[in-house]
């Protein structure tokens, strides 16, 4: 049977208006707007048809059950006043997306339970400190945050190819943490980002955000990941005074973090003065270290993702099957995977799904 919430969210995952998905298909506005809000009879066969070809989705996929989905009330987003209403809507249709496959996986494997406690009157610098020593790591940098924060149970999914303007995004699921993420920045961008998303789990879970301030939450947030990326001590160990742009492009590797990521946080803790952090500014303005990182890192990648798809290639179960049991194309489940693991599909095959005793369970 027909799903109208099926149609709503695959012109919003494609950032269409109704008008839009009208003019596409020739149809009227207000037949889109009858058929997804159940005012009128279902679409006929070759109407529906001609729906999926356009919007680029199997017609299984208008006929599956209602999907979750995040709304702009529930996810924490970086930025989210700047994003036109189409953009947000298309983003969030990829946590629906996310849900789904997640789901999926839990369904063949036993993924980590989560590990993230909630801290909502803490401060951020306390925050970050408290769960650093939770999670037994001291006061080293962390070489890996993504790998990190999937083995404490944080399901992290890519948002495929996306413009500057969107980051990531955070929120809880059902008792599970996901984080959303723009994959197509720099690595430091996107570990100070993983972090930045952690405190939003950690510190604003069951916060209205009706009622907040944004500005705040976003400075909070901010101030925790720079204390969880880069601690007081390890900084008071090894950070300099009066560093050059030069010195801080070498410093940085220590903590796996922009250049200006650091200097921001050697002038929170006053190693620096506001004179001299001013200058730094202004010099990495000039060189564009805002935009193309110095010195950049290499991405780190999902080892659970990596785990998962790696035992379903060997089981012998194809990309093509996967999107098929979401009634997505490959090319969505792709976007949801975008430089999370770069080389899962190679050697794919196409059979008869197993049963969940045939895979592997993800540790």
């Amino acid at each position: 049977m027909f799903n109208p919430s099926r149609l709503t969210l695959a012109r919003e995952r494609r950032g269409w208006t109704k008008l839009v998905l009208a003019e596409k298909t020739g149809l009227t506005a207000r037949s889109i707007s009858n058929f997804e809000n159940q005012l009128d009879f279902s679409p006929s066969d070759e109407t529906l048809q001609l729906l999926a070809e356009t919007l680029r989705f199997p017609v299984s996929f208008f006929l599956a059950d209602t999907l979750d989905q995040p709304t702009s009330d529930t996810a924490s987003f970086r930025a989210m006043k700047s994003m036109s209403a189409a953009r947000q809507h298309s983003v969030l249709a990829m946590g629906a997306f996310g849900f789904a496959l997640d789901k999926w996986i839990d369904i063949q494997f036993e993924q980590p339970t989560a590990d993230v406690p909630l801290m909502p009157s803490e401060l951020p610098d306390v925050a970050a400190l408290s769960l650093r020593h939770h999670w037994g790591l001291g006061e080293q940098p962390i070489k890996n945050v993504l790998k990190l924060l999937e083995a404490k149970g944080i399901r992290i999914y890519s948002l495929g190819n996306q413009p500057r303007e969107v980051s990531a995004y955070a929120l809880w699921h059902d008792g599970v943490p996901f984080v959303f993420l723009n994959y197509t920045k720099s690595a430091e961008h996107i570990r100070f980002a993983l972090a930045h998303e952690l405190a939003h789990l950690v510190l604003h879970r069951d916060i209205d955000p009706n009622d907040a301030d944004a500005r705040q939450i976003e400075r909070e947030a901010d101030r925790f990941a720079s204390a969880f990326l880069m601690p007081h001590r390890d900084i008071l160990a090894h950070a300099m005074r009066t560093p050059s742009r030069a010195t801080l492009i070498q410093a940085k590797k220590r903590w796996g973090v922009s250049v200006t990521a650091l200097a921001y946080r050697l002038h929170q803790l006053e190693f620096i003065t506001d004179w001299h952090y001013r200058n730094l500014c202004i010099e990495m303005s000039k060189k564009g270290d805002r935009t193309h990182e110095p010195a950049g890192l290499p991405h780190e990648t999902s080892s659970r993702l990596e785990k998962v798809f790696s035992a379903l290639r060997e089981d012998r179960i194809s990309r093509a099957q996967i999107a098929e049991n979401l009634h997505i194309f490959p090319s969505d489940l792709d976007e949801l995977l975008f430089g999370l693991v770069p080389t899962v599909w190679q050697g794919e095959a196409s059979v008869s799904s197993p049963s969940r005793a045939h895979l592997r369970v993800v540790k």
